[in-house]
């Protein structure tokens, strides 16, 4: 049976998993239906590009720019409360709500700039995975680009099972993550009291030229424009009763605050086992991913030390590939209506990633992934204010939000987050093409 569409007239995204998942009305059973769509965006923040910029971050200036992954994470956590905002209280996804509310000159650019981020955000998965299988098991780096083209065929068996079986298999892997994470912490022995005082700011950062420069690749590097569409339409996965909006979007922010809590936690842990690994034994200039695996087993003198890391990339790779596909779905089907095969829909993107990767390989070298992972966080730089602006805009206004739109306070939030948003994304983008 098809879809019903919204108020709106919309059809539902993810119309196969719309309203799927049944809500108890009160008690624990209520409290868990609500867990697992902050788990799916979790994933967008902790890629491999997120990866590089903590590495960077801890190797260069040791624990002094953990304050900048909790500024940042704490952003991400406003926008994306906004979005499940969106998704529950107005019952459109962010690509819908730009298709019914913006002029169509606005919405076909809109949607071509979402596109060619997917793909930038696609092509540092294809790299996250394919530097993970070399590492675990020696994998020529274009074979490894080459291999990642089928695991479309990994999230068509999981979504056979069901969304929340999908929703179980990403939680699972970022309890993986999160594993791998705390046991090189045990290894590395941080200096607990530099990493508390870490987290608070200090004047030191906007005066240093360098260490700015990698903190405003941090914070562009974390808010996931995708992420957006993404959790927009997968809160709208639950039940919801008419008239229990309001109580749903009350346990849809406190599953996105925990969610994005253990996503800082993963981000923090990279940065704390970079400076304690690496700066603290003047290894400062490590950003490469491969460079960090291979010092970690001589510094840590645990032979398991770098097997764990690759295992952590790998699972990282895996996961944001699930969540990647499902966000390219939301766009195309939100903006422009068309619906495609979930396999199609994959295989298409997957295909945009792997070509140039394979080629730039191919042509310069294993020693251009990083170069290529850079190239992806500033093309989803260049997307990010296209994603932010029109999510902030939507749930302040009334008349599309009705009586869930958002309070006065949380509205000039929003609006000062995104304007920071804006100016250190131009300023890292400028930064780039200065070299």
């Amino acid at each position: 049976m098809p879809p019903e569409p919204s108020l709106s007239g919309a059809l539902p995204s993810l119309g196969e998993n719309h309203r799927s998942v049944a809500v108890p009305a009160r008690g624990l059973r209520r409290l868990l239906a609500f867990v697992g769509p902050g788990y799916l965006v979790a994933v967008g923040y902790m890629d491999p590009g997120n990866w590089a910029t903590d590495l960077a971050g801890g190797s260069a200036f040791g624990y002094a720019l953990l304050s900048v992954v909790l500024l940042s994470s704490l952003m991400a956590i406003l926008l994306q409360t906004l979005s499940a905002r969106l998704g529950i209280g107005a019952g459109l996804d962010l690509a819908q709500a730009c298709r019914l509310h913006y002029p169509k000159a606005a919405v076909i650019p809109l949607w071509l700039l979402c596109e060619l981020a997917i793909i930038a955000c696609d092509l540092a998965e294809v790299l996250g995975t394919a530097i993970a299988l070399k590492l675990l098991f020696g994998l020529p780096l274009l074979a490894g680009v080459v291999l990642t083209a089928f695991d479309v065929l990994l999230l068509l068996g999981l979504q056979r099972f069901g969304f929340r079986k999908l929703e179980a298999f990403v939680a699972a892997l970022l309890i993986v993550i999160a594993g791998c994470f705390a046991y090189e912490l045990v290894l590395a022995r941080p200096d607990w009291a530099a990493v508390a005082s870490g987290f608070m700011p200090t004047s030191r950062i906007v005066g240093d030229t360098a260490m700015l420069y990698i903190a405003i690749g941090i914070l562009g590097a974390t808010v996931m424009p995708h992420n957006l569409y993404l959790h927009s339409s997968v809160v709208q996965t639950r039940a919801v009763a008419k008239g229990d909006e309001r109580g749903a979007i009350r346990l849809a922010t406190l599953d996105t605050v925990v969610a994005l809590g253990l996503a800082l936690l993963i981000n923090a842990a990279i940065l704390i086992l970079a400076a304690a690994a690496f700066h603290a034994n003047g290894h400062t200039g490590i950003a490469d991913i491969e460079d960090a695996y291979r010092l970690l087993t001589p510094v840590l003198g645990a032979g398991a030390a770098s097997v764990v890391f690759a295992l952590a990339l790998l699972a990282s790779g895996q996961n944001s590939t699930i969540t990647g596909t499902l966000a390219g779905q939301i766009v195309m089907e939100g903006f422009v209506e068309l619906r495609l095969p979930m396999w199609a829909r994959r295989l298409v993107t997957r295909a945009l990633a792997v070509v140039p990767a394979a080629l730039v390989i191919a042509l310069a070298g294993e020693g251009a992934t990083t170069g290529l992972l850079v190239l992806s966080q500033v093309v989803l730089s260049l997307q990010l204010p296209f994603a932010v602006i029109p999510l902030v805009h939507f749930t302040g206004s009334r008349a599309i939000m009705g009586g869930f739109v958002s309070p006065l306070w949380l509205r000039v939030l929003a609006w000062a987050v995104a304007a920071a948003i804006v100016v250190l994304n131009v300023t890292l983008l400028v930064g780039l093409m200065r070299g």
